[in-house]
């Protein structure tokens, strides 16, 4: 009969015998240490190299990732770069602007396990992951046994509800990884910069995903071990790796460019290579002036006001991506507004320039001369000030 009692008791507290309250913290730090794994190991170590770690964590980090999710670095890896190359065409992985948001966001994890069997991904994308002895014979050759001893650690400490903490923590990646932020964060959300894919942060505070919600920054800047631009953005990984970094653990290899500004001069090399390498943040800036210069223009021309009476985000966006109606309302918007025709014309000359990769500098140098010369004869205040201001992009 004791040993009954003890069985059951057992069941019903595990050998920690915690409340209830505390079962949910840990629940919810184990969930968290997961992410920081896949965002900080997984994403920014492993696919895009933006960050070195130290041999110890690097080890913590995939023994974690066996024994709570059971994926393979270099499928994880792999299937990510993919994502980054075909990003948004038939070829994508998982993208909602071609599979529907609602594939992505509920069947995220089976596509993620569909192209994780193309061969082709993994020799293609799979290059520089782990390929040691342990990767070989434990974590990859028994990828499902490594869940399957986190299930027996959590029924151990809480009992039968250890159950639905280990369920929670299967669950946890598959949601807000593979549903998350492969669906969602390629949909719904704002963007800081119009980069060539759909994708958008979906929240400036970076912590339940462990920064992954600055997913537009992401795609914009993909090799960048920090996440977050703006002022009022948070990337919680970014913290944790800076506590590596200053432990001696990590080394920060890649970060976005940080643009800077000398005194008024003419247009050179440097400033070629600055707007360039910051073309993304010079092209929301240059969204900016346009926006200001509408604004302006509905004021005093009243059919504009009649006519585009919408939020004209189309107006904004890389002509590249707007649908023939989006194409045919620019036009007609060109055709009242003689100051938005302007803008947007030396709009896609300034695109252009650096779009044309098989040019020369010099020659790629002469253009970006001669686009600052019309722009400060243009007659428009607005322009003229945005490019004395790239003038001085060293």
């Amino acid at each position: 009969m004791g040993r009954i009692l003890f069985f059951l008791n057992w069941l019903s507290h595990g050998i920690l015998n915690w409340s209830n309250l505390e079962i949910l913290v840990f629940t919810l730090v184990v969930t968290h240490i997961t992410i920081a794994s896949v965002t900080i190991f997984l994403h920014r170590h492993q696919a895009h190299r933006s960050l070195d770690l130290h041999p110890i964590v690097s080890h913590f980090f995939r023994l974690w990732l066996w024994l709570t999710t059971g994926m393979i670095t270099k499928e994880w890896a792999a299937i990510h770069r993919k994502h980054h190359a075909k990003c948004e065409t038939e070829n994508d992985p998982h993208s909602p602007q071609i599979l529907g948001i609602n594939t992505v966001l509920w069947r995220g994890a089976d596509l993620y396990a569909i192209e994780a069997l193309n061969q082709e991904t993994l020799d293609k994308y799979g290059h520089g992951t782990p390929d040691d002895w342990v990767e070989n014979k434990v974590y990859s050759k028994y990828r499902w046994q490594g869940v399957g001893i986190m299930l027996v650690i959590d029924v151990l400490l809480f009992g039968a509800i250890g159950g639905l903490v280990w369920a929670i923590q299967m669950m946890w990646i598959p949601v807000t990884a593979a549903g998350i932020i492969n669906g969602i964060g390629h949909f719904v959300g704002y963007r800081n910069f119009d980069s060539q894919d759909a994708s958008t942060n979906i929240f400036p505070l970076g912590i339940l995903i462990g920064g992954e919600e600055l997913h537009n920054n992401h795609h914009t800047y993909a090799t960048s071990a920090k996440l977050s631009n703006q002022w009022y953005e948070f990337d919680i990984g970014w913290l944790y790796i800076r506590a590596l970094q200053i432990m001696k653990l990590a080394t920060v290899k890649k970060m976005p460019p940080k643009l800077k500004l000398q005194t008024l001069k003419r247009v050179d090399l440097d400033t070629l290579h600055s707007i360039i390498s910051n073309r993304y943040e010079l092209m929301a800036k240059y969204s900016q002036t346009i926006k200001d210069t509408f604004k302006q223009e509905v004021a005093h021309i009243h059919d504009l006001a009649k006519e585009f009476s919408d939020k004209h985000q189309w107006l904004f966006t890389d002509e590249a991506k707007l649908s023939l109606v989006q194409k045919n309302r620019l036009e007609n918007l060109m055709k009242v507004s003689e100051k938005l025709k302007t803008l947007v014309e030396m709009r896609r000359e300034l695109a252009q320039i650096w779009q044309k990769s098989s040019a020369s500098s010099e020659h790629l140098v002469q253009n970006l001369q001669d686009w600052c010369h019309k722009a400060e004869l243009s007659g428009l205040e607005s322009l003229r000030t945005f490019s004395l201001r790239l003038r001085t992009y060293a």
